[in-house]
């Protein structure tokens, strides 16, 4: 059997731990720390928390350690409303969001990482610089044809309007692209999930009147057909969105236009 080890300076080290004195209702967060500025391998501090005097959420805990116990933490969060997903981190196993991450749900420590398969520019901080350009490459934003802008709003039917239920909900936190076995492989050309729900967005979008060249844009091997579906990205998607959906209506979309 093969045997793959992580090269020396990637193997994540046991950290410090950081006592609870004279707490009564106690948590343990293991949570992953690395400083590119120390250049030392990455390990992983062990916070005690006292649960009588923290907020409900992952978020809250967090908070509480950078605030009060270790101002070096470093992650990234801004609405605390499951609305901006700056906070999305691999909670427990999965990936998900701190700030509506519930404590109480997760039984034994709580292990936080960063998003998996992707550079980490410090502690719980993942590099989304290239997720951000492959969002940009599909241009997420309405199309026409005319040189003109209308003289009048663009109306929608009830109907067309309800295609984009389940789809402009997506707050680009990321979640299911880096949950994706495909993405992690091929991040260079396969687009991932959520983009290319956010691709179907603006596809199936009745007022948008470049759809041809959307769809020519994703003809191509790697850019969409690297999905397999193996739904890992509806699976963990913190809105409850089914990106497996909508790669699969761009694909018939692909079929019926032949």
């Amino acid at each position: 059997m093969a045997e793959f080890k992580l090269p020396a300076h990637s193997v994540v080290n046991k950290g410090k731990t950081f006592k609870a004195e004279g707490a009564k209702r106690v948590k343990r967060f293991v949570v992953y720390r690395w400083n590119p500025d120390d250049e030392k391998n990455p390990a992983t501090d062990t916070y005690e928390i006292d649960l009588d005097n923290c907020g409900p959420m992952v978020l809250d805990a967090l908070l509480k350690i950078k605030n009060e116990i270790d101002s070096t933490l470093t992650f990234r969060r801004s609405c605390r409303e499951g609305i901006c997903g700056s906070c999305a981190m691999n909670i427990d196993g999965k990936n998900t969001l701190a700030c509506t991450k519930a404590i109480e749900d997760i039984s034994g420590d709580v292990k936080v990482y960063p998003l998996p398969h992707m550079s980490v520019v410090k502690d719980l901080v993942p590099d989304l610089t290239h997720f951000y350009a492959q969002y940009a490459s599909i241009k997420p934003w309405m199309e026409t044809q005319s040189a003109l802008p209308p003289d009048r709003e663009m109306l929608q039917s009830k109907e067309d309007r309800a295609k984009l239920d389940g789809l402009y909900e997506c707050i680009l936190c990321a979640c299911c692209s880096t949950s994706c076995p495909s993405y992690w492989w091929n991040s260079d050309r396969y687009l991932g999930p959520a983009v290319l729900l956010q691709a179907y967005r603006w596809i199936i979008d009745s007022r948008d009147e470049n759809t041809g060249e959307r769809l020519d844009n994703l003809e191509d091997p790697f850019r969409l057909y690297r999905c397999h579906t193996i739904m890992n990205c509806t699976n963990t998607c913190p809105k409850g969105l089914n990106p497996a959906k909508a790669i699969a209506e761009i694909k018939r979309m692909m079929v019926e236009r032949r």
